[in-house]
């Protein structure tokens, strides 16, 4: 017997203007915590910044990303690449304050093939894990139950932050 998945959130997410052009170019551009909560950004710095994932595979996975427009991590400029690196080890600092996980994913997925969804702008994952955060729902039905609304993970992974 086929039972629905109440999700009323996802109301919003079909309803909303689409943004256009490059998202890891124009959220970080806006400025002010407003547009901050509405992009997901959770940190910035000049050169690089943290956003949540709009479509996350654990609560608290975040994508560290420079500011610099490039697909090539070996095209990051010296400068470009220390400060996100930095910014990973913040996010990850913080990830592990807001969740505790158990254990993290951390990784790039460079190119479209690679698994890139956005393969014209480099990023970081960090995907915090704990053991049995993963069940029956994605292997029966195609479905990953997502425990916490993305407004309360930015909370926290802000506060993380120490901001």
């Amino acid at each position: 017997m086929e039972k629905p998945l109440w999700a009323p959130w996802r109301m919003e997410f079909i309803e909303a203007v689409k943004p256009t052009g490059c998202i890891f170019c124009t959220f970080p551009a806006e400025q002010g915590e407003e547009a901050d909560r509405r992009n997901l950004v959770v940190h910035s710095t000049p050169r690089s910044f943290t956003i949540l994932n709009r479509f996350p595979y654990n609560s608290g996975h975040v994508m560290v990303v420079p500011r610099a427009h490039v697909s090539r991590l070996e095209d990051l400029a010296a400068d470009d690449f220390a400060d996100l690196q930095a910014e990973l080890r913040s996010a990850l600092g913080a990830v592990r304050s807001a969740y505790r996980p158990e254990g993290m994913n951390v990784g790039m997925n460079l190119g479209k093939v690679a698994g890139a969804g956005i393969a014209d702008h480099l990023h970081w994952h960090v995907v915090p894990r704990w053991g049995g955060d993963t069940n029956f729902m994605p292997v029966l039905s195609d479905t990953k139950v997502m425990v916490e609304h993305l407004a309360a993970s930015w909370t926290k992974i802000r506060d993380g932050f120490g901001a």
